[in-house]
């Protein structure tokens, strides 16, 4: 990740976590940093029936900085425990920080494949662990790759994809090659120690669209996650017509754009793209996503809810960033990927409330729901007729200056697919926030849309018929309040039901965790 450094001083550790606690935009049921700077998801992993979270994490303030590993684990996805940070910033190649990578099982030992920064550039590095995963031993050898492929002039170099295929490991660096676009560098090796160069698995072409566009590739890849969609393997043999997916980060000079990911067929040392698709309709609000299989056979990706305000708010706050909710990722009818929230965060669902299904009529007044609340669990089913609008009104104030607002729509001409959309304009009105609309394209058979919305104060993660737009906003005048209306033609809504969300951390947690 690009550094993101703040010119203020650290403060003690026990007033970092008294001001992170203490904010009320900090989310309650997602997993954030004891306080701190928090960024990409690490290492995610389902180990002998235990979940682990590593991220990048820094815990001397709200900024990116000297960064470290930072470790929870699960048995359910849901609730979490802090434990020592795994990794941290020693004399040599990682000696200005321990960047993002990856955890593998290497014959029963637990590897940890990552970027170690150090004068400016970022090197691939490899870590052994204890049973457990609470201890880590730093190779002797790092970094484990020298330098970027000679003769390539890169615009950046790090994060790892890592697997093992047939009796070999495969390894891609995120890159980018200068005047081209971005890439994934492809590499192979006997003992995740030496590793030989195969080349690039596929360039992107940086010249094609506008920079601006949300589909644009950006002249570096971040983040690289390269996994067969259903259940196949990698390399696994003919006959599995599930399409392979190279999801990436698109990043451009220092600026985190979107991550995105491209279907098709990866076989003999390349990958031959079919179709390029928006990975999450909140663009940066869903960076550096990473997946894993856990122990059932699902594919599980987080994804690093980054913040939208200022640099001199967050280190005020005490803390920065947010982890998406663990989502389960399964293959679509069309071949593109769907996303819903994992199951098992329904045992936070509390005080369940049902709203009478109903007809909305176009240009109604919006009314209230009887839900209110900061940290809400809702699923709708709904039908729109052809050029419908229907507008779900969430942490709205009393007087109505505030208001995030989830926004279907279907076309008038029933072939089209409808759009999906969080409008932001008034979500705050805290004039130094990001408030720019966020929007996708969405498939509807019929106008029928099933739509989930999790909110949790600063963080909301929205999925419609499988599409996910996750964003932050940053209401200031704490508003609970829920508003629903059909603001264009006519919206049978077949069923609302709603549930408020129980917070997972409910004692005060140490900065740096010890080893219980």
């Amino acid at each position: 990740m690009t550094e993101l450094t703040h010119p203020l001083a650290t403060v003690p550790q026990d007033e970092l976590v008294a001001r992170a606690e203490a904010d009320p935009l900090r989310p309650r049921f997602h997993f954030v940093s004891p306080a701190g700077w928090l960024n990409d998801p690490n290492g995610v992993s389902h180990w002998n029936g235990t979940y682990h979270l590593f991220y990048q994490y820094n815990p001397e303030g709200a900024f990116h900085h000297r960064i470290q590993w930072g470790h929870a684990t699960s048995t359910d996805l849901v609730t979490w425990t802090d434990q020592p940070v795994a990794l941290e910033p020693s004399a040599g190649p990682d000696a200005d920080g321990c960047w993002s990578g990856v955890l593998v099982n290497d014959g029963g030992t637990p590897t940890l494949v990552y970027s170690g920064r150090f004068e400016g550039r970022e090197l691939p590095c490899v870590a052994v662990g204890s049973d457990d995963l609470l201890s880590w031993t730093k190779d002797p050898g790092n970094p484990v790759i020298a330098a970027p492929p000679v003769g390539v002039e890169t615009t950046a170099y790090r994060d790892h994809c890592v697997w093992r295929e047939g009796t070999v490991w495969r390894q891609l660096v995120g890159s980018g090659i200068r005047h081209r676009g971005g890439t994934a560098f492809l590499y192979e090796s006997a003992d995740l120690r030496s590793w030989n160069y195969i080349g690039p698995l596929f360039i992107g072409d940086a010249s094609q669209g506008d920079p601006a566009d949300t589909d644009w590739t950006g002249t570096m890849w971040e983040c690289v996650d390269l996994f067969r969609a259903g259940h196949g393997s990698l390399g696994s043999a003919p006959g599995d017509d599930s399409p392979d997916v190279l999801v990436f980060s698109a990043w451009d000079d220092g600026e985190t754009r979107h991550p995105l990911y491209w279907t098709g067929r990866y076989s003999e040392d390349a990958f031959e793209p079919e179709g390029l698709h928006r990975l999450d309709y909140g663009g940066r609000f869903f960076y550096a996503p990473q997946s894993f299989l856990d122990e059932s056979g699902r594919r599980v990706m987080f994804g690093w809810m980054q913040e939208g305000r200022s640099d001199a708010a967050m280190v005020e706050a005490g803390w920065s960033g947010v982890m998406s909710l663990p989502r389960v990722t399964t293959l679509a009818k069309d071949g593109t990927l769907e996303f819903a929230p994992v199951p098992e965060i329904e045992k936070l669902r509390r005080n369940h409330v049902s709203v009478t299904a109903q007809v909305l009529v176009g240009a109604g007044t919006p009314t209230d729901t009887g839900v209110s609340g900061k940290q809400l669990d809702l699923e709708l089913d709904v039908q729109l007729a052809p050029g419908a609008e229907l507008r779900l009104g969430v942490l709205s104030s009393q007087d109505g200056a505030e208001e995030t607002a989830i926004v279907l729509s279907r076309t008038a001409d029933v072939t089209l697919a409808g759009t999906l959309r969080l409008d932001r304009t008034r979500s705050s009105l805290d004039p130094g926030v990001d408030v720019e609309d966020k929007s996708g394209t969405l498939p509807m058979t019929d106008g029928r849309v099933r739509l989930r919305v999790l909110v949790d104060r600063s963080a909301v993660e929205i999925f419609a018929n499988g599409k996910p737009l996750t964003a932050r906003v940053y209401p200031t005048l704490g508003g609970e309040r829920m508003t629903l209306a059909a603001t264009e033609g006519s919206v049978r809504l077949l069923s609302f039901d709603a549930w408020t969300m129980a917070g997972v951390f409910e004692e005060t947690r140490s900065l740096l965790p010890e080893r219980k």
